[in-house]
């Protein structure tokens, strides 16, 4: 019985780690230098906007004429 118990906690904890690893970060760089990076891939609209969530988790937006990259973060 604890033995399963143990193997059932560590099983549990792996998929916790797991799933935090989940989430990708992207490198967007404007034509002005900047690099601006972002928690998630970031959405593209019809207005020429770019809405992205920045590394605090506030919701910002970019006009698309603005972006010269989009690159995935390896981690």
């Amino acid at each position: 019985m604890n033995r399963i118990l143990i193997i059932s906690f560590a099983l549990l904890a792996s998929l916790t780690v797991l799933s935090g690893c989940t989430r990708t970060s992207y490198a967007i760089h404007t034509n002005d230098g900047r690099t601006i990076i972002s928690d998630g891939k970031p959405s593209e609209s019809d207005t020429g906007l770019m809405e992205y969530t920045d590394a605090n988790g506030t919701k910002q937006q970019i006009n698309k004429k603005e972006v010269k990259e989009l690159s995935e973060v390896p981690h």
